[in-house]
């Protein structure tokens, strides 16, 4: 039996990939293995390593302070960046040239400096120019070179999202009289914004992953910044700190992906359930009102 894609696989070629796939399994297994006995020959699975993880002072002290000045750092970033990036998207579509050359270079030019570099100029531009204070400016760096960064990427992936759509949905509402905004706004983003939400999720999720630059560089103090001092109370335990804060980041990012993948199931099956069901005794009123007409 076979598909259009693709031969279906043979006795042979099941066999073959069998053994592969226990080979793999055997060679992963050593592998973890291998790491877990190194760790195990230099300490770094004492109980006396892991034991402030359950009590409730690391956390009070260090982890949670990080994790909220992340989160902040996120959300303020996803929250600017979010609108910035559908409105330069949906300009680099503009059929006027004064408004579509200005965002192409905008976007550009942000989109290919890389995102630490725009918050160490962060860093400069607020103690510069700006009354900031040397507490705040950190998480206004952060924040400023989060959003120049992501706002273009997300520009890019709102325009490639629109222009995916086929030409006769804008065909067809200029046909009925639309106008160029109401094309965008009731036609063109609410059928984008479903094809646009795994590429929109997967950069927010490097917001809040990319947060950890402004920990490692600026000071910033965010969940990764945590990190040497917890250690260095605790008795130099810097793998299960760092375990501990990776941890942290994947159940975020995680919750963030499957929040995202709800929704879209939701709006899919919205899309799905708009079209308007008649019964059978409206149905008959109606070809009985067109008789009698």
């Amino acid at each position: 039996m076979t598909s259009v894609l693709y031969d279906a696989q043979g006795p042979r070629a099941k066999r073959r990939n069998v053994l592969y796939t226990v080979v793999f399994v055997l060679a992963f297994a050593a592998l973890v293995w291998w790491v877990l006995q190194s760790l195990s020959d230099k300490g770094q699975l004492d109980w006396d390593k892991w034991k402030p993880f359950f009590g409730s002072e690391a956390w009070t002290t260090y982890i949670l302070p990080g994790l909220k000045n992340t989160l902040i750092a996120a959300a303020l970033s996803m929250l600017i960046a979010l609108p910035l990036g559908a409105v330069f998207g949906i300009a680099r579509l503009s059929d006027h040239a004064w408004i579509r050359v200005p965002a192409t270079v905008v976007v550009e030019f942000f989109r290919a400096i890389p995102v630490l570099i725009l918050m160490i100029f962060g860093t400069a531009l607020f103690a510069a120019y700006t009354n900031v204070s040397s507490d705040d400016r950190p998480l206004f760096a952060v924040v400023t070179g989060l959003v120049l960064y992501n706002a273009s990427v997300l520009a890019e992936i709102v325009r490639a999202g629109i222009l995916a759509l086929p030409r006769g949905q804008t065909e067809a509402a200029q046909a009925i009289g639309l106008r160029k905004t109401q094309i965008m706004t009731s036609v063109l983003l609410p059928q984008a914004v479903t094809a646009m939400l795994p590429a929109i999720v997967s950069q927010l999720v490097v917001i809040v992953k990319d947060t950890a630059l402004g920990g490692a560089v600026l000071t910033f103090s965010d969940l990764l910044a945590a990190v040497s001092p917890m250690s260095s109370y605790y008795g130099a335990n810097t793998i299960a700190c760092f375990t501990v804060v990776a941890l942290i980041f994947v159940a975020i990012n995680f919750s963030l992906t499957s929040f995202a993948s709800w929704l879209e199931r939701r709006l899919r099956r919205g899309k799905k359930s708009t079209g308007a069901v008649l019964s059978a005794a409206a149905v008959g009123g109606a070809e009985s009102t067109g008789t009698s007409a």
